[in-house]
Formats: C-alpha cells, sequence, structure tokens
C-alpha cells in the first residue's frame, strides 16, 4: 500500500466563506489536496465559536459576510487569538482595502478569483513566519521540508505539493540520484497498481516539472529512463 507520510505537522485551517459553493466545491477540497486540516465556516458566529472550541493554526476569511465585516473579524481575531495566522481572501482588491485588511490584523491579503496553489504557498509561507523558524541553510539537493508538504530546491525556494504529487516526491527523494522505478512510484500512489495507468504517472511528473518551473524558476533535475523509471538528480543547483 501506499507509504504512509508524516501528519503530525499537518496545519489547521479555519475558513470563513459564506459563498456556499465557493467554499464546499473549490477552497475545502483544494486546501484537503494540499494537506491542511481544514473546517469551513459561514458567519463570524460559526467561526467565532469553532476558535473557542478547536485549535486552529490559521484563518481563511472573506470581507463580504452576512453577520459582521471580515475586517471586524480580523480585529477581533487578532486581539483574541494574536498567535493564530490570519489570511483575508475576498473579491475587494483596491489599495484601501489591502491596507484596511492588514492594519486590522491580517498577514495576508489575496484577491478573488485565487489559484488554490497560490494560496496554499501563502499558508505555507505564513506558518513558517509564525512559528519564527530560523533562516535555513539552503540543502544541498532537492527535498522536502519538515512537514512534507512543500519540495524545497538547493535554493531555498519551496514549492507547495499536492497529496499526490508528495507521495512521489518522497519516493524520489529517498533515494536521490538512484533509478526509482515505475513500479515503485506507482505503489506509492495507489493500492490497486493493475488497475492503475501508467500514463497517469507521466503525466504527473510533466506537471510537476511545469509547477517547479512556474513557481521557483528551477529546473527540477527528475530524469526519465526509458522503460525503467525516474531518477532525481543528487547535483547542487
Amino acid at each position: 500500500m501506499p507509504p504512509s507520510l508524516p501528519t503530525d505537522s499537518v496545519l489547521r485551517i479555519a475558513l470563513l466563506e459564506d459563498d456556499a459553493m465557493l467554499r464546499e466545491r473549490i477552497l475545502l477540497p483544494g486546501l484537503a489536496n494540499f494537506g491542511f486540516a481544514v473546517v469551513g465556516t459561514a458567519t463570524a458566529a460559526a467561526l467565532h465559536d469553532h476558535l473557542n472550541t478547536h485549535a486552529v493554526d490559521m484563518v481563511v476569511l472573506d470581507v463580504g459576510l452576512p453577520d459582521q465585516d471580515g475586517f471586524t473579524v480580523a480585529r477581533n481575531v487578532r486581539a483574541a487569538y494574536p498567535e493564530i495566522g490570519i489570511v483575508m481572501l475576498t473579491g475587494r482588491a483596491a489599495t484601501p482595502d489591502r491596507v484596511r485588511g492588514l492594519s486590522e490584523g491580517a498577514d495576508a491579503y489575496l484577491s478573488k478569483p485565487v489559484e488554490i496553489e497560490l494560496l496554499a504557498a501563502t499558508l505555507h509561507s505564513l506558518a513558517r513566519r509564525l512559528r519564527d523558524t530560523p533562516a535555513q541553510v539552503a540543502p544541498k539537493r532537492w527535498q522536502l521540508d519538515a512537514n512534507g508538504w512543500c519540495l524545497v530546491s538547493p535554493s531555498g525556494r519551496t514549492v507547495a505539493l499536492t497529496k499526490t504529487e508528495r507521495r512521489v516526491v518522497d519516493r524520489l527523494t529517498m533515494i536521490p540520484g538512484q533509478l526509482v522505478t515505475r513500479d515503485e512510484l506507482i505503489a506509492a500512489l495507489t493500492d490497486n497498481v493493475y488497475d492503475f495507468d501508467a500514463h497517469r504517472l507521466d503525466s504527473l511528473v510533466y506537471r510537476l516539472r511545469r509547477k517547479v518551473a512556474d513557481s521557483c524558476g528551477e529546473v527540477l533535475p527528475l530524469n526519465a529512463v526509458h522503460g525503467e523509471g525516474y531518477v532525481l538528480n543528487d547535483a547542487i543547483g
């Protein structure tokens, strides 16, 4: 069966979004796919109830809400829970709104529509700042970060990973510079290896290469060995 990756560092997110379709169909499953433990709420009152009874690392909230504006929510959350990170996600993109959101206590301000990948990267970046993690020496090779949900380049740039990307990258970084067979990678993705379409693996690798190039401007040194598998080169830079 697929390997069990560490889950003790999963980030707990409380999402406040009153648009049910956006919340349930896009944001909740999208963030879950990037490894976050996320709970959705539709009102400021529901969010505060959740914060009073559950441990939360970060809050993602809209401005236009049915019972209270998001700026007030951000201010109240910051006052009551100073350790919690706050990301405002709203359609109000004007500079005065951004300034107000950040002034009221938000750590980051994103405009809708937003790519889930960008939101995930913002949350991971904010988590590192909140943990006051000291500046790390750039790794000598491509590797997973401490919580296992971001790929880190030799120059220190990070790329947020989905669940499937994470499983493949974890297997490749376990033995850098060595061949990982297609069968091993497929086994990392599914229990039903005989029903798995092998072309899905190639598509995933193709998208991962594109994603790394787009996110951090570097080439992922992941090379295909025809008919056998893939090698993640262990070269510096």
